[in-house]
């Protein structure tokens, strides 16, 4: 039985990406009616920043020859620690059940949500690999940043995730799928581009639902 865990970190209640992840898991859960499903708000609900005790609970890890992240808890030695291990606990667990991690997150400054990177920073540690699962992120963006668009250089978001997922968990099956020029149904400096928001609105929302079918 395959299980979604599927996050949302736009701050906005109404957003594209929260649109975009949703359409994939409606057609996820379609597809595995028996399937495993868990949901998590990272705006409505934050995850902590890190703070010290999570750091020791690194260098330990750091002095085993390997990480065997079922076994983290193993390493918790202080009350601090055990603090810091109740936060990470259920994060961890969710993310190790799942076979496919859905990620939902807007672009803010040119990378991602606060909100995002402290649930990143919750469940990583070093030398932790995480298999076969596969990680789908669905995205808005408020300019355009593909391949050739002029400001392409600035997509902190794609590139940093991608290269988190790849160095930090060892995977490298992670699909992105972008709506960009969202600003331009606010901005009226980009309202001339709303045609082409419209249309990459579009194809992102036909595409997470035909990659849903994949998974």
């Amino acid at each position: 039985m395959s299980t979604l865990l599927h996050l949302d970190a736009s701050a906005r209640r109404q957003s594209i990406s929260r649109e975009l992840s949703a359409a994939f898991a409606d057609a996820w859960r379609a597809r595995h009616p028996d399937g495993g499903y868990r949901y998590r708000d990272l705006a409505a609900e934050p995850v902590p920043f890190i703070g010290a005790a999570w750091t020791e609970l690194c260098d330990a890890v750091l002095a085993l020859p390997s990480t065997d992240p079922e076994r983290l808890g193993e390493l918790v030695r202080t009350p601090e620690q055990a603090a810091a291990w109740k936060i990470i606990e259920p994060l961890l667990a969710e993310l190790l059940a799942a076979d496919v991690i859905l990620i939902g997150t807007p672009m803010y400054n040119y990378s991602i949500p606060a909100s995002l990177k402290a649930w990143l920073d919750q469940v990583t540690f070093p030398r932790m690999s995480l298999g076969h699962r596969r990680f789908v992120v669905a995205s808005a963006r408020g300019g355009a940043y593909s391949p050739g668009a002029p400001k392409a250089a600035y997509d902190y978001q794609e590139r940093f995730l991608r290269d988190f997922f790849a160095g930090h968990f060892a995977v490298s099956d992670t699909v992105f799928v972008h709506a960009e020029l969202a600003n331009s149904r606010q901005d009226p400096a980009l309202a001339h581009r709303r045609a082409e928001h419209d249309t990459s609105y579009a194809r992102a929302t036909a595409a997470v639902r035909a990659l849903a079918g994949e998974y």
